[in-house]
């Protein structure tokens, strides 16, 4: 009965079943450090998803329309964050899909050559529990390939699109040697991955929705979802996420998106919030690679 709980509705479920299902990826100890590198105080972990064009081509979608607005992202909005970012001197991480590095090669060389990191964000940004038995495998081992073709680096880490972390997704991590994964959420804090109360030595970066730009700014046409969020209102939530991560010696880590984030009246927003840490003592801008590998040597895995 555990392998086969789809066959039941949950309240049938036996402990067993229910158990396995919570234990598949399931967060372990905490590898938040007793000190991050040089004293400082708190990290910060920058990243932007360069979904560009993806979205829409994952959709079936061939607007033109919804295509530019993905072209916004490379024409625009990484050039202005790859400004902002040499002006304060930060690393970041960049999770491309594959299809978007393949439409746009030397955006990544380029990102890659300017020290920041390339991490793995699925082919075409496809739904990973949509995909039938066996696709999602190959869909990441291919597109780790293709980035590390593009970018001359080998990605280490993967953020699953949309966060969508299937009951596949760890096997794959494991079997690709990762050292991290950065789409799941049960805690602000670096921890410890396991599988059936297993430990696994796989980092998780914990994102979370509040500190992700698009769920502030996302507009889709033909729906309800509209920018209700001013600008001024997500400095604020983003900065009160910071304040908390200091003021416990923790991480903070932000998730955006070239064509939100890469708008005039946010990247000057993001500025902002870049000055607003900056402003404090003992701050480590890195990479998700950095601050995994510094918490996995912390934590003796």
């Amino acid at each position: 009965m555990a392998d086969q709980p789809a066959t039941q509705k949950p309240w049938e479920w036996d402990e067993p079943t229910w158990r396995k299902i919570v234990g598949r990826a399931y967060g372990g100890r905490s590898l938040q450090p007793k000190a991050w590198p040089n004293g400082a105080r708190c990290a910060v972990a920058l990243s932007f998803d360069a979904d560009h064009e993806t979205i829409p081509l994952r959709d079936s979608d061939e607007s033109p329309m919804r295509i530019s607005q993905g072209q916004y992202g490379a024409r625009q909005g990484v050039p202005r964050i790859r400004k902002l970012l040499d002006k304060h001197g930060a690393r970041a991480t960049f999770f491309y899909p594959a299809v978007s590095a393949l439409l746009h090669p030397e955006e990544v060389r380029a990102v890659a050559e300017e020290g920041h990191e390339i991490g793995i964000h699925s082919w075409i940004h496809e739904a990973n529990t949509t995909l039938p038995p066996g696709v999602e495998r190959e869909l990441t081992l291919r597109a780790a390939e293709t980035l590390e073709k593009v970018s001359g680096q080998r990605p280490v880490g993967i953020r699953t699109a949309s966060w969508d972390f299937s009951v596949d997704t760890m096997s794959i991590i494991r079997e690709m040697g990762l050292l991290y994964d950065s789409s799941l959420m049960a805690d602000d804090e670096p921890y410890e991955l396991t599988v059936d109360g297993k430990p696994t030595g796989i980092v998780e970066l914990p994102p979370e929705w509040i500190r992700d730009d698009a769920v502030y700014f996302n507009m889709v046409r033909f729906s309800a979802l509209r920018p209700y969020t001013p600008p001024s209102a997500v400095e604020e939530i983003f900065n009160a996420e910071f304040d908390g991560a200091y003021a416990e010696g923790g991480l903070f880590l932000l998730t955006m998106h070239p064509h939100v984030i890469g708008h005039r009246s946010r990247i000057s927003l993001l500025d902002r919030v870049v000055e607003y840490i900056k402003g404090h003592e003992g701050v480590w801008f890195a990479t998700h690679k950095e601050i995994a590998a510094w918490c996995k040597q912390q934590g003796g895995l």
